[in-house]
């Protein structure tokens, strides 16, 4: 379990955002939580609401910026992280959801 902050911008400088997560996992969980909560602001009268993983990526690709910090417990330094690398971590988050 590696310290993991997620910093989120969804359009100009003052939306930016931080979270803080005790894991990558949650991180992630976090991630698709604020898509799903998108979904439901942009669609309140539908009951329940589906998704499929390129429609969560779309959404990770048009925010202006997104990007964790997770914490390397070797140097006790936080490492940068990208778009794509949150993209690689929530589709191995899911697989491995999918696959239980």
């Amino acid at each position: 379990m590696a310290h993991t902050i997620l910093l989120i911008q969804p359009g100009p400088a003052e939306t930016r955002t931080y979270s803080d997560y005790d894991s990558v996992k949650d991180c992630m969980e976090g991630v698709c939580k604020i898509y799903e909560e998108h979904l439901k602001r942009c669609n309140p009268n539908s009951p329940s609401i589906t998704y499929d993983i390129g429609h969560l990526f779309q959404f990770i690709d048009d925010l202006k910026d997104l990007s964790c910090l997770v914490l390397d417990k070797k140097t006790m330094a936080y490492l940068p992280c990208n778009k794509d690398w949150v993209k690689e971590k929530i589709y191995v988050l899911l697989r491995r959801q999918a696959l239980k």
